[in-house]
């Protein structure tokens, strides 16, 4: 057995403090029956009172008295070695070769990893929550239980039809110019130059949009042999953050039965840059924020902000 020191417990302090609370409740007890029998019979008035307070007095100072002894005894007690026992586990910490067997700490090591990974693990899920995206894994699970299976047919559209929509979107916005090509055969490839500001590579799919590039209006959008290039991300880090905004959008702006007004809603959006460097952010009302102007637009409003002010 252990000796009762290892365990961070006097238990001859512990059972003095028992006999200790039990002296004090006693003493509680005398001054409640001194105020319930009142003043005892005496020859007069004065002599009833003097007696009453005299007694009332004793009876507090013995509760004064047990009251500080409990209190000295109970420094004298000390505490478990381990502040979170685990039900039965604490008998653990009484194992006389502990430091060759630690498993009892490292068993409250690992509760309280687990503990934190919960409270963490919480936190996540509401951030997530908050932030969730159409086209997460969850809601596409979900969404394909309650519809039937779009057939593959209706991601094929007639190249003329896909030019068609490009050239109504092309004169809705005349500050917005659109290049169409097919570099790889049917597959649509949008180079959309947004007045001055900023230059736009959007790869289609059919009339689905599956990647966009931003760059500066004066950069480079081709390769060495005449092509687009649609790997190479911009050399300046605003409008690398358009173009992660762009990723953003297109996961937002779903809808597959009417890919035509999917691709109206996100050049819509897109030509809201158009005050890249002229507006400010609608929250702090400042125009730059490290060094960066405000590159997030809202999908409803299209109002400017900057990336931390949309928070």
């Amino acid at each position: 057995m252990a000796d009762p020191l290892n365990v961070g417990v006097n238990l001859e302090a512990f059972s003095q403090a028992i006999h200790s609370i039990q002296a004090l409740r006693s003493s509680v007890t005398r001054v409640f029956d001194c105020l319930k029998d009142g003043m005892k019979n005496k020859e007069s008035q004065e002599a009833r009172e003097r007696s009453f307070i005299s007694d009332f007095q004793d009876n507090l100072h013995c509760v004064n008295r047990d009251l500080n002894e409990l209190e000295r005894l109970s420094n004298l007690v000390g505490k478990p070695s381990e502040n979170h026992p685990l039900h039965n586990s604490g008998l653990l910490s009484l194992d006389p070769v502990h430091d060759k067997t630690p498993l009892y700490s490292q068993l409250l090591q690992a509760y309280k990893w687990s503990n934190k990974l919960q409270y963490h693990a919480g936190l996540a899920s509401g951030l997530l929550n908050q932030q969730s995206l159409k086209r997460s894994a969850n809601q596409m699970g979900v969404s394909a239980k309650r519809r039937p299976k779009a057939q593959p047919t209706t991601l094929v559209l007639p190249p003329q039809y896909i030019d068609d929509v490009i050239t109504r979107i092309d004169r809705m916005f005349p500050e917005m110019t659109i290049h169409l090509s097919r570099p790889n055969g049917t597959s649509a490839m949008l180079l959309v130059t947004l007045g001055k500001v900023l230059k736009v590579i959007v790869v289609m799919r059919s009339l689905f949009i599956d990647r966009t590039i931003v760059k500066g209006y004066n950069e480079n959008v081709y390769t060495e042999d005449g092509k687009l290039d649609i790997w190479s991300k911009s050399n300046y880090q605003v409008f690398q953050k358009v173009t992660d905004h762009a990723t953003t959008a297109l996961l937002h702006y779903q809808l597959p039965q009417m890919p035509d007004v999917v691709v109206r809603s996100f050049m819509t959006w897109l030509r809201s840059y158009i005050k890249l460097f002229q507006a400010p952010c609608q929250r702090c009302g400042k125009f730059l924020q490290d060094g960066l102007p405000p590159t997030w637009r809202d999908f409803r409003t299209l109002e400017a902000f900057h990336d931390t002010c949309r928070q």
